[in-house]
């Protein structure tokens, strides 16, 4: 039986996609099936918590299309984990006593959702998982269909996640703008925090887009206008080993040359070593709600850029973070169609009543399909040996060339 009632909400952090999906959603049903009532849940699981809806008219209908040229999302993000019954008390989400998956699950029956579309990372798809299995145990049917959302681009398996190419082109744009700040002072270190808590492919990818972008600018060598002084002299993962001294020296080399220095910084490189300094004096790293290291507050960019600026003699720093920038963007085109494949395969699973998450699955050649909830997990790690990311540290004198086999 045909689906009656179709549910949107999306969560966690904005990616470049969020508006985009959210709007193709809305355009695919209308185009296929315009008989199926659309709802969209506002700011994520705090809306279905709350039963805060917004129901989508003909006109909504109308101007889905105008979406794609937006970024954030335009029903409104939170980050909430229905399983994290003390803090949705203690946010005032649900009374004392109650427990948030069946309150979740109560509204989307009132609502008579028969699909619910969840736009999101692990976390809010896993979420999304529990609450169907929840419901299936009262006996009530719900099929979930997650669209993969995160700029780290670290959902296992998917392949590629929705936002992340705009956002790794959005954070060098960002770059190119940041890095006249070298004129400002003499020996200036730039270190430009990217977002990207366990997986550095942000990190990697925006390094790579920079240097594409400076291939096509003309340059004033005699003015000091020059390529390698404009480059990335280190980009540092979570997954690449870093000796700080042996790295320092490098490019404390390049900044004796240059007279300047520029760091692309994955922000979870050196958080182990940033929460084991707070431990040990006795401070408790701030948590959020999945109990994941609040990464704003530790302030990563500062701690490295502290240490390594005194190993480089570096007369001023500065730390920028591209994050917000670029997370915020509306999608572009590569990410359009993505975001335009992923929705109407979407849309095909919701009307046969398939659940999982849809995206390109690595582990089965890169078929687009839902992947089951059951194998979805976050925390994937980038490949450093990518060959574009081993062309990429050699280009930037952080790695030899490849010795050629005899």
């Amino acid at each position: 039986m045909p689906p009656r009632k179709v549910a949107i909400l999306t969560a966690g952090g904005l990616a470049p996609c969020l508006s985009a999906a959210t709007g193709g959603l809305i355009e695919r049903y209308t185009a296929i099936a315009p008989e199926i009532e659309l709802i969209c849940y506002r700011n994520g699981y705090k809306g279905l918590l709350l039963g805060d809806k917004i129901p989508v008219a003909d006109d909504l209908r109308d101007s889905a299309r105008i979406l794609r040229h937006y970024g954030g999302s335009p029903i409104g993000n939170s980050r909430v984990k229905l399983t994290n019954i003390a803090d949705c008390v203690k946010r005032g989400l649900v009374k004392e006593g109650q427990i948030p998956l069946a309150v979740a699950a109560e509204q989307l029956k009132r609502d008579e959702v028969d699909v619910l579309h969840t736009i999101g990372g692990d976390d809010t798809n896993l979420t999304a998982a529990d609450l169907a299995a929840y419901l299936a145990k009262e006996g009530r049917q719900l099929t979930v269909i997650g669209l993969p959302k995160t700029i780290d681009n670290d959902i296992i398996p998917v392949r590629q996640s929705l936002g992340a190419l705009t956002a790794a082109r959005e954070g060098a744009m960002f770059f190119q703008r940041v890095v006249a700040e070298h004129s400002s002072s003499t020996r200036m270190l730039i270190i430009h925090e990217i977002m990207g808590r366990h997986c550095g492919w942000l990190a990697a990818a925006t390094t790579y887009e920079y240097l594409k972008l400076l291939e096509s600018q003309p340059y004033v060598p005699s003015l000091g206008l020059r390529r390698n002084r404009l480059s990335v002299h280190g980009v540092y993962l979570p997954e690449l080993p870093l000796d700080i001294t042996a790295e320092a020296a490098r490019v404390r080399a390049v900044m004796d040359q240059e007279g300047n220095a520029n760091i692309f910084l994955s922000e979870g490189a050196g958080v182990e070593q940033i929460v084991a300094e707070m431990i040990a004096h006795g401070e408790e790293p701030p948590r959020d709600p999945f109990g994941h290291v609040k990464l704003d507050l530790i302030n990563p960019g500062k701690w490295f850029g502290e240490r390594f600026a005194k190993l480089l003699g570096a007369d001023k720093v500065l730390v920028q973070k591209s994050g917000y920038f670029a997370r915020a963007a509306a999608a572009n085109s590569a990410d359009l169609g993505l975001i335009d494949r992923c929705v109407r395969h979407a849309v095909t699973c919701a009307l046969r009543g398939e659940s999982g998450v849809v995206g390109e699955d690595e582990e089965r050649g890169g078929e687009l399909r839902a992947i089951e909830f059951t194998r979805i997990k976050g925390g994937k790690h980038f490949d450093i040996h990518t060959p574009w990311f081993e062309k990429l540290l050699v280009q930037i004198g952080q790695a030899e060339p490849a010795t050629p086999a005899a």
